[in-house]
């Protein structure tokens, strides 16, 4: 890294091709970035992390655990090759910078490249922006920092810790309960959801009666609902009640008060990540995690007619402050756009204790660009997250909205109802946010106090007390970000995988735990409730907090969880029942022993109890599915298989014949939104043997499967 800061980044350079290299993560964003710089700037790629921890040592934890927990990286698999480039890479350069993301996870990547690729780690070679653009490619180059070791530390201790509860918890019960695995925010996030399904079960509903008045005056229709009886707040619990206040009413109602208010109502900051989440799922019905996957992209770099640019800022904060150019530009825009009374004021970020680094919040990257404006160079998922985007931060520096609120309380023998309305004056913020906010005008007529009204109906109507919902994945991101469990980055992997373990499963869009995810969940309470519970959980990551401002030790943090964790485990390992498998009421052909359900890595089977002495799997015999045609090569019913790619028809002659109606029509592959970590290609949906597999399309030369 050379050590002359002070000097312009447009000044800076040497007489090769290139002699200054950029490594980014991502390849796609390699591309963007390549194009704001000059010949002598060479950008490429780590496709993000080259090492992981080994799988060697005591338990296979990948530390020493006799000399500090030390860990011990080796380079991963697939990253060989890509390393091997990287360091004939630096071999060609003068100057290398490390723009890997700017987060936890991005300053560890660039600490392991560091590392691997021989670079000073004191050097100031460490250049960080939250967007992809042109300016912000140029200022992190004119000021690059050192690698910042309290992030990486940080970052560290989260894997190790994670290391530990997965390897050694998934081990337990694997062995004991057959369940795949348990980790250490999955497992409180799968808490959340079983304890809820539980309230669920153990809700008795409470019958409760509603009274109401309608109204019709000046062609307005209104109704109004009984709330008090004098100045006591009344409750109807049964239909005895109910009738007997019914037949005290008559139908003339005296107007008691009315108070007329004018009300405003702010817009709400710009995007955070779970704040994202939450609404790309409730009002785009996105999962959490596609909602990343298109957010990736936007911020990486985006074909536009002229440049390529990152649409959005980087998408993994807890951070909703705004910078000082978009306030100023945006507040421009505002006021051409729309009027100055529409201009409103920067919201101040209130930090919370858990908020994550110094970045900004969501954010378009220049206010000029408009989700109209930008439409045709957008698949329509990554058209409307960016609209959605756009807006919000738009939103929130404009001005709040008004209303002309009416609250009116009618008598009739003492009984008193209520009935309120309100009608949008000015629409402020709701200009470019109302249809992610809908208002309606609520109507009421003009009434005056002492005036007497005429009800066309009163009725009464049952009601019972409702159970609490099922988290949705908005309302279960919302709580564990209101619970301080886990972190932006990890929201989406969480719900991911306990869905991909079978623990629970959407019903009507929200999260019902299997009975497999209830028994893991059971036990794990039973023996390791000391830890997998959300305040032990929340202050392991105020703990971690803590070490990425230096105000913590790596050691202590994984010297202290240890020491409470192993104890646990032994017990458990002790006294933890295994549980036997299910019997079918058959016996081994083989051995006599008892045939049981087993399950496997591609469902469940049957198989002799005496494994693995006896390996006897019992082989379901299938009834062929006849077409109803017959073989045009030698006159067999024809049939329907299921092969490689899908269901097809054949004849019941095989193998002494092999026709196949139609030949073997190979199923074109699903596309996806994912893209390739190692070669930046689409990611695709393939069939195969075992069935659906997700993998590069740009196979055979990329041999990349996402699992």
């Amino acid at each position: 890294m050379e050590k002359n800061d002070n000097n312009s980044f447009w000044q800076r350079g040497g007489n090769n091709m290139y002699d200054k290299l950029v490594i980014v993560e991502s390849p796609s964003k390699s591309k963007t970035i390549e194009n704001y710089l000059g010949k002598e700037y060479h950008v490429t790629s780590s496709k993000g992390h080259i090492r992981d921890l080994a799988t060697s040592g005591k338990d296979g934890l990948g530390i020493d655990q006799e000399n500090g927990y030390k860990p011990k990286y080796v380079i991963s698999k697939d990253k060989k090759t890509v390393v091997k480039e990287l360091k004939e890479a630096v071999k060609e350069a003068k100057t290398v910078y490390l723009a890997t993301d700017p987060d936890r996870e991005g300053e560890a990547i660039s600490w392991h490249l560091a590392e691997v690729l021989g670079l000073d780690e004191d050097d100031t070679n460490r250049i960080v922006f939250n967007e992809v653009t042109k300016n912000a490619v140029i200022d992190a180059l004119n000021h690059p920092r050192k690698i910042d070791k309290n992030l990486v530390k940080s970052q560290e201790t989260r894997r190790v810790l994670d290391r530990i509860i997965g390897f050694k918890l998934s081990k337990l019960l694997q062995k004991k309960i057959k369940s795949k695995s348990a980790g250490r925010v999955q497992s409180v996030a799968l808490r959340l959801i079983v304890e809820r399904e539980r309230e669920i079960d153990a809700f008795i509903p409470k019958e409760y009666w509603k009274i109401k008045a309608h109204f019709l005056k000046d062609d307005i229709d209104f109704s109004a609902e009984l709330s008090k009886k004098g100045n006591s707040k009344i409750e109807i619990n049964n239909e005895t009640q109910a009738t007997e206040i019914f037949e005290s009413l008559e139908k003339h109602f005296t107007v008691q008060s009315v108070k007329k208010t004018k009300k405003k109502k702010e817009s709400k900051p710009p995007f955070i990540t779970s704040t994202l989440q939450q609404e790309a799922s409730s009002k785009l019905g996105f999962k959490a995690k596609r909602t990343m996957m298109i957010a990736q992209k936007l911020y990486e770099g985006i074909a536009l007619e002229d440049e390529t640019v990152g649409l959005i800022t980087y998408m993994r904060t807890d951070s909703t402050r705004l910078s000082d150019t978009f306030v100023t530009s945006a507040t421009e825009y505002i006021r051409d756009k729309y009027g100055k009374n529409y201009i409103g004021h920067v919201k101040i970020n209130k930090k919370k204790e858990n908020v994550q680094d110094a970045h900004e919040g969501i954010r378009p990257t220049s206010a000029l660009r408009t989700p109209e404006s930008v439409k045709p160079y957008l698949s329509q998922d990554e058209y409307k997250l960016y609209a959605l985007i756009y807006a919000r931060a738009l939103a929130s520096l404009m001005a709040p909205s008004q209303f002309d609120a009416t609250s009116i309380v009618l008598n009739n023998n003492d009984y008193l109802f209520n009935a309120s309305g309100s009608i949008l004056q000015f629409d402020g913020y709701l200009r470019v946010y109302g249809q992610y906010e809908k208002q309606t005008n609520e109507i009421l007529p003009v009434l005056s106090e002492n005036e007497m009204i005429e009800s066309y109906q009163i009725e009464k109507t049952q009601h019972f007390t409702k159970p609490p919902a099922r988290y949705s994945e908005a309302k279960l991101i919302k709580e564990m970000e209101e619970l301080g469990i886990g972190r932006p980055s990890t929201y989406a992997m969480i719900i991911d995988t306990i869905q991909t373990r079978g623990y629970v499963e959407l019903i009507d869009k929200a999260f019902k735990p299997t009975e497999s995810g209830i028994l893991t969940c059971d036990k794990l309470t039973q023996f390791f409730n000391d830890i997998i519970n959300v305040e032990y959980t929340a202050e392991m990551e105020k703990e971690l907090d803590n070490i990425a401002e230096g105000e913590d030790d790596y050691f202590d943090a994984i010297d202290g969880f240890i020491k409470k964790f192993q104890p646990l485990l032994d017990e458990a390992n002790e006294k933890m029942e295994v549980i036997a498998p299910k019997k079918t009421g058959e016996k081994c052909p083989e051995c006599g022993h008892d045939l049981v359900e087993r399950k496997g890595r591609y469902g469940m089977f049957v198989a002799c109890e005496n494994y693995p002495e006896c390996k006897y799997i019992k082989k379901e015999k299938i009834e062929p599915e006849f077409t109803g045609e017959t073989c045009p090569n030698c006159g067999s019913p024809m049939v329907y298989k299921t092969g490689r790619y899908g269901k097809f028809e054949a004849c019941s002659n095989y193998p002494k014949c092999k026709y196949i109606k139609n030949g073997k029509k190979k199923q074109e592959p699903i596309m996806t939104d994912e893209v390739c970590p190692n070669c930046g290609s689409p990611v695709v949906i393939k069939k195969g043997r075992w069935g659906e597999f997700k993998a590069c399309s740009n196979y055979p030369k990329c041999k990349t499967i996402i699992k």
